[in-house]
């Protein structure tokens, strides 16, 4: 994990909530091109025992700038480091990628019970 992710303890665990983070200014690099990638970065869980720090959260997300990562790869990391980090019912990361070569992408991961998320 490029930096260190700070948790809370989850002020009401016996109740399923939804938390939504959004990161409108994601930004890593095209492995190929060495062009940097933009997009919005979605994340929302249904948190167990702990809550992501939003700083720290903050941090975490531009320590990929000078990461050469392709959009499916680093969604998924995230997904992967953030919930490891916090242990959720339910995560789900959405990368919304800016147009590149005339395509905008959408890659959605997600990890947990779906069904706690309805």
């Amino acid at each position: 994990m490029s930096q260190q992710l700070e948790t809370f303890p989850n002020p009401a665990p016996h109740r399923k909530y939804v938390i939504t983070h959004e990161c409108p200014e994601f930004t890593s690099v095209c492995p190929k091109t060495g062009q940097p990638d933009f997009a919005v970065i979605k994340l929302t869980y249904i948190p167990n025992d702990l809550c992501l720090e939003l700083k720290s959260l903050k941090l975490y997300y531009y320590s990929f700038r000078n990461e050469g990562i392709f959009y499916e790869a680093v969604v998924n990391r995230i997904l992967d480091e953030l919930s490891e980090a916090c242990k959720p019912r339910w995560m789900q990361v959405v990368g919304e990628f800016n147009v590149r070569g005339g395509i905008a992408s959408v890659i959605t991961a997600d990890t947990g019970d779906q069904n706690l998320a309805s």
